[in-house]
């Protein structure tokens, strides 16, 4: 009777592994199409028996059926690192790449309808005034065209501004969005370390901590420790933003305003202490900041800054170097020292920049006694722009390295994004959920379930026929 009731139990636990391995191949059916589910499966284990014979006794045997030892998770530590990693270089360089080619979709170069062409055209009308001295329809063309420059210039710095005005805000956005997914690590901290530590299933759990730290290296890099309690730490630049069941928050520091930028410089700094600054190596963060950064001497500053430095020069450049000779000549009503253009103080160059006459009468044209016949000063005015150190020389060398900029920003992006499909695809490969394997799982724990089922309804129908069945011995 022992016997035959051990061998229920035996059949019992072929029931219950077999229920659990069913469950589980449905549960990654249903998230087949979940993102970050990581599929999972049964680990079972042959459950021993203690022998009592000579030796042997207290031993293990064979012979007591099967016992689930734990619902496993199929994820890789190594893969998951690899993915963030991609993520957050990825993220670096397709933040830099986008704006470098709004810049330069912004400027429009090389065209006729951008700056350069609005130089060529400028010096074009000038050397039309000087080849027809006197007539005033080549002066009002130079001064529409002239206009046409400065609005040329100074829409540009307003697209270049609004650009920087928009990176600024976006900053903002993802410092937020940091923040709270630091606070979500450390909430799944908790939770996993409690379910784990009463006895239950964290694999979904951690299945959404997955996804919140690849995100969060998406945006900030960083990385990744397990500790002993199954929490983990974020680590970046040196610090941890998420300790265990505890995170830190970071805001933004300095000026979203374009014209400040070099006195009071964009940056992200941890928000408790001395608001020391977060030193971020990639991510999106890191490449907004990059582009955020200050002008500097050398010229290789924020590109956003750099090209509004550069328009700023254009605009001092022309200013000085047509002013320069402008003021040698005299206009038809006898004026001299007349500047063409005017720039306005506490304003950048590129936005005060203006054109000094209103009527044809007010442009110097001639040399002071030449008479009016002579075009020596519009001449000479024309050729400013084939000089060395011209405006335009200046404006054509920027251009190029901009374009050199984007050009290894755009390949490097693309780069880093083939990086980041083959390591999600290496880390899908091994963690993401196959159906047809799924199906052949299901209908191998099916069998399993019902071959246990059947030796159980066998051991039933032994076991009623022994009680229920059997004479009663000894009895008259």
């Amino acid at each position: 009777m022992t016997s035959s009731l051990g061998a229920l139990q035996t059949a019992y636990s072929g029931l219950a592994a077999a229920q659990a391995g069913i469950d589980v191949t449905g549960q990654n059916i249903a998230n087949s199409t979940t993102t970050g589910y990581i599929r999972e499966q049964v680990n079972e284990q042959a459950i021993g028996a203690p022998s009592h014979i000579g030796l042997a006794a207290g031993s293990e045997g064979a012979g007591q059926g099967v016992q689930v030892t734990s619902i496993q998770a199929l994820g890789s530590s190594l893969l998951d690192a690899q993915v963030r990693t991609t993520n957050a270089s990825a993220g670096y360089s397709g933040v830099r790449s986008t704006a470098l080619t709004q810049i330069e979709t912004t400027l429009g170069e090389p065209s006729t309808d951008a700056i350069s062409g609005q130089l060529s055209s400028f010096w074009s009308a000038w050397q039309d005034v000087s080849n027809q001295p006197g007539d005033p329809a080549p002066v009002s063309t130079l001064l529409g065209q002239a206009a046409t420059l400065v609005t040329q210039i100074s829409s540009a710095y307003q697209s270049i501004q609004g650009q920087y005005s928009q990176t600024s805000s976006d900053l903002a956005s993802k410092v937020a969005q940091l923040n709270s997914d630091a606070s979500q690590v450390a909430q799944l901290n908790t939770q996993i370390r409690t379910t784990i530590a009463g006895g239950g299933d964290a694999n979904e759990l951690i299945d959404q901590r997955n996804n919140v730290a690849s995100d969060i290296a998406t945006l900030a890099g960083g990385t990744v420790t397990q500790n002993n309690d199954n929490t983990i730490n974020i680590n970046i630049g040196g610090s941890n933003l998420v300790q265990g069941t505890t995170a830190r928050s970071i805001q933004v520091s300095g000026t979203s305003d374009l014209q400040n930028a070099a006195s009071s410089p964009p940056g992200v700094v941890w928000s408790d202490g001395a608001a020391t600054p977060v030193a971020f190596g990639t991510g999106e963060i890191a490449g907004d900041l990059s582009l955020l950064a200050p002008a500097n001497a050398s010229g290789n500053g924020g590109a956003l800054a750099e090209t509004a430095a550069q328009l700023n020069t254009l605009a001092s450049s022309l200013a000085s170097q047509v002013n320069a000779v402008s003021e040698s000549g005299v206009t038809s009503s006898g004026a001299t020292g007349q500047d063409f253009f005017a720039l306005q103080a506490g304003v950048p160059a590129a936005l005060g920049l203006s054109v000094v006459p209103t009527s044809v009468s007010g442009v110097a044209v001639a040399a002071p006694g030449a008479g009016a016949a002579d075009g020596s000063i519009a001449d000479q005015i024309s050729q400013i722009g084939a000089s060395a150190g011209s405006p335009d020389s200046g404006w054509a060398s920027f251009v190029v390295s901009l374009g050199t900029q984007s050009q290894s920003a755009a390949q490097q992006a693309t780069l880093d994004t083939s990086s980041q499909a083959a390591a999600s695809t290496a880390q899908a490969s091994q963690e993401s959920v196959s159906l047809d394997q799924e199906s052949m799982n299901l209908i191998a724990y099916q069998h399993a379930y019902e071959g246990a089922a059947r030796v159980m309804t066998t051991l039933d129908s032994m076991l009623d026929q022994l009680i229920n069945h059997t004479g009663i011995v000894g009895l008259a």
